[in-house]
């Protein structure tokens, strides 16, 4: 498996946590170096561990966000 890096660098919020402890997490992360993005995903206490999850845009927050807004729950 490759190697990669992530920073996070601002914590917005938890979203849920599991029995097991971990946070599902909305952080902005630069992953490699690279730009930041928004990310969800599921982390141990600890930061050093994570579950799948999706990085997005501003641009892609954005979209998301409007969309949320928009729906009925």
């Amino acid at each position: 498996m490759a190697e990669f890096s992530y920073e996070i660098l601002k914590t917005i919020g938890v979203l849920s946590v599991s029995p097991k402890g971990w946070n599902r997490e909305l952080n902005l992360i630069s992953w490699n170096g690279r730009s930041p993005k928004y990310d969800i995903r599921d982390w141990a206490p600890d930061h050093e561990k994570m579950g799948k999850g999706i990085s997005m845009s501003t641009e892609d927050l954005s979209a998301l966000k409007e969309l949320l807004e928009n729906i009925q729950l």
